[in-house]
Order: structure tokens, then sequence, then C-alpha cells
């Protein structure tokens, strides 16, 4: 089995005759950063961390951005090195071999797939909020939190129509989206602070500083950043964009860089106003905690209108996140690890074919399962894929260091361990039937890589 540690040629001007425009610049490269990480984890994530952990969650919020962080300098250097399609699978295949790149391209088609369906999720959680406060009449078992999720189902599949319209239209329309998200939760963070209240901060950590399970969920600082991480990551989509970005050296590490720390600071600012104006025991429950703030405070105006702006912009990181799957499919189908077919690209640069699958997959999930174990199946993959980025920097930074990088990440050698130790931690944090489904997952997938692996050695 030597193909199991044959490795990509590294590329570092990333050319390939691919079929996939060059159109995307450094704004909207950062747009769609900001545009996946703002969403689903502000809007509807931070109830249920803060049912987690208390107001504590701050401090979850601050442990998750930390990893992230450190795996988002990690991405900028192997992004600007090799910008290619393919995210961490890709920069798995160049530094350590096929058989890795496997599992972390199989890794990923679960995370993408599964925030597709969690934002999806969340998404529905404030259009069915709108759907009742109008009196349409729909049935509750058609909502969300019902037996079929049926506007969780729409959404995703209207993101899907709108990708195939076109790279550089979908990231225009999502640029859009994301000014008006960043308003609503200006807005929001301007209406809540007035009511601010230390002593919704007591007690401070009621379930902990770790992890400890409870009826099958992890309670704790720990147990709700394991969960809030899910609210960070977003920027490694940025680097699925690498054959797409007009100056891919400069303009990838602009938009991973830049998106991580504007959103980490949209996040603290809207947390503290929503811990510090409402107990965390009223709006932990709530499907859409930002809103319910709003309406506990007598606004319920603006709670009407925070709910419409998350209607209209959380679809951005939905958008962003199947885009994202659409061209790791892209990558592994390209290599041969998946069917080649599956790397078709129509006149407008579009993989056509993947980017339905991922639409059809993701609206089929997010009509039957609930948040909370969409987002935890998701951190699992995404987890493993920061893992193998950061063990990429450290092995190429060893084996090739006379290579050009444009960025070249800081304290490698103390981020890059701390991305591993941190992941690693947060991972062991997840509900124990996550875990168990993601290894389920990996052996799976790595049985079918290694019998077709085999069939093609003899073929060949």
């Amino acid at each position: 089995m030597n193909f199991m540690t044959r490795r990509k040629p590294l590329v570092p001007g990333g050319h390939h005759a691919s079929g996939l425009k060059k159109s995307l610049g450094w704004p909207h490269l950062m747009a769609l950063g900001v545009g996946a990480i703002i969403g689903t984890g502000i809007y509807t994530l931070t109830g249920v961390a803060a049912g987690l952990a208390g107001p504590a969650v701050v401090l979850s919020f601050a442990i998750a951005g930390a990893v992230c962080a450190c795996a988002a300098l990690c991405y900028a250097e192997m992004a600007s090195l090799t910008p290619q399609a393919g995210s961490a699978y890709t920069y798995s295949y160049v530094a350590v071999g096929e058989a890795l790149a496997w599992v972390i391209g199989w890794s990923l088609i679960l995370e993408y797939t599964l925030v597709c369906s969690a934002v999806s999720v969340g998404w529905s959680g404030y259009a069915s909020g709108l759907i009742r406060q109008a009196g349409w009449g729909v049935p509750d078992t058609l909502l969300a939190g019902g037996v079929i999720d049926v506007p969780a189902i729409f959404i995703a599949l209207a993101v899907t129509g709108v990708l195939l319209a076109g790279t550089r239209e979908s990231a225009t329309l999502n640029f859009i989206l994301v000014i008006v998200k960043m308003v609503a939760l200006a807005a929001f963070v301007a209406l809540a602070l007035p009511s601010f209240d230390l002593a919704h901060f007591q007690p401070f950590a009621p379930f902990g500083y770790g992890a400890t399970d409870i009826d099958g969920k992890k309670f704790g600082v720990m147990g709700a950043a394991a969960i809030i991480f899910f609210a960070f990551y977003g920027f490694d989509a940025i680097s699925t964009a690498a054959e797409e970005a007009k100056n891919p050296k400069r303009d990838l590490t602009i938009g991973i860089v830049g998106s991580m720390v504007i959103c980490t600071l949209v996040y603290v600012g809207v947390a503290a106003a929503a811990l510090g104006a409402v107990p965390f025991t009223l709006f932990a429950p709530s499907p859409e905690p930002l809103a319910y703030v709003l309406k506990s405070l007598n606004h319920p105006a603006a709670a009407a209108l925070i709910g419409m702006a998350a209607v209209i912009a959380m679809p951005t990181v939905i958008m962003v996140f199947m885009f994202g799957q659409s061209r790791v499919f892209f990558a592994m189908a390209r290599d041969g690890l998946l069917p080649r077919r599956l790397s078709s690209v129509n006149k407008r640069g579009v993989p056509v074919t993947v980017t339905v699958l991922t639409g059809l997959v993701a609206a089929v999930i997010s009509g039957l399962m609930p948040l909370d174990e969409i987002a935890s199946l998701a951190n699992a993959g995404t987890l493993a894929a920061f893992i193998a980025t950061a063990t990429a920097v450290m092995v190429l930074r060893r084996r090739s260091p006379e290579l050009e990088r444009p960025f070249v990440t800081p304290l490698v050698w103390l981020v890059g361990p701390a991305t591993i130790l941190g992941c690693a931690y947060l991972f062991t944090s997840l509900q124990l039937r996550t875990i168990e489904f993601f290894v389920v997952w990996n052996v799976i997938g790595f049985v079918l890589y290694a019998i077709a692996g085999t069939l093609r050695e003899k073929a060949a």
C-alpha cells in the first residue's frame, strides 16, 4: 500500500488549470470569513453554551477563540504557501501523505455538511419565531423543534440555488448580507448595555470549569467551549477559495487573520451585553436568545428586527460553508480520491454536481437533527482539520525551510503545539456519542479508502 505515503507536489504558486475563476479580492475573502464566523454561533449557540456554563461562558468564548486564533495563524501560512483548493485536506497531502489527507478530507466532508445543516436549523429557530409571531397558522410539527424542520430544509436548498449562480455573484451577495448582520448586532449591544447588571454574573461558574458529563451532555466552562468552538471557525473556509483569489498570497492572509480579529471583538461585546442584561437561565432555553433578551427588555420591535436580520443574514454562513464543502469535494475528486466527474465545472466556474449534492445532504440532516448534536459533530471534524494544518506547518518548516513563505506563523514552535494540544483537549470535551460517531465515521471512510486505493494500485 505505497499509495498511503504518497505526497502531493507542493505548488507554491497554486497554478492549476482547474476551471475555477480568479474573481475574489481580499474584501470578498474577509467578508467570506466574517460571513462564516458570525452566524449561528452568536445568534443561537450563545443560549446553548450559557446553559452549559452559566455566566462563565465568557471564558468559554475566550478559550475557544484563543485556540482558533492559533489555528488561524497556521492556516494563514499554509494558505499563502500553497494556495490550492482543498484547505486542510491539501495541506495534509503535501506535508504528510495521502492517507492522512484522506482522513482529513473525509472529516471535512463531515464538518462542512454538518455546519450547513446546523446553521439551517439555527436560521429556522428565528424564522419559525417570526412565522408564529405573524400568526400564519403553520403547525409546530413543521417548524423548529418539530418533527420535520421545513424552514431548515428550505433555506439549505435556497442557498444551494444561489451558489449555482456563480462564485463572484455569491460573494457579492454575501458581502451585502454581512453588513446587515453587523448592523443588527451593533444595535443589539446598544439596546442591551443600558440594562447591564453585574448581579447577573453570580454565581459565575455554576457548573464548574472542567467538562462534567450530566445526562449525556458536557457541562462546565470547557464543555461549553467545546460547543462554542463552533462559533469561531469559518476562517478555514476562506482557504478553500485559494484558487479563486486574485492575489492569493496576499489576500488569503488578510482574509483569514482580519476576519478572526473582527469576529472576536464582536463576540465579546455581544455575549457580555446579553449576559449582563438578562439572567442566563431565562434566555438559555430559547432558540432565538438575542431576540428573547430584547423582548425581556421591552423592545419587541427591536427583537423582531433582530429576528429578521438573523433570517436575512444567517444564510451567509450556509453559503460560505457550502462553498467550502464543494471545493473540498472538488480537490479530492481532482486528485482521484473521489470520482473524477465530481471535479467538473460549468461555464461559470461552478462545480455543479458537488454543490447540489452538498445542498441535498445538508437539507436532509437539518430537517431531522437538533442543533446541539449537529454542532457537536461538526466540531469534531473541524478539530481534526486544525490539528492537521498545525502539523503540516511544522513538518514543512523542518523539511523545506527554504520555501518562500509570504506569511510566517509567529512563534511557530509555540503556536503549532498550542493548536494541537488545545484542539485535542476540546475534542475530549465533546459528548461521548459525538466522539464515538466521529471514530466510526473515519473507520468506515478509511476502509473505503484502503479498498479503493488497493484496486487503483493493482489496476496501475
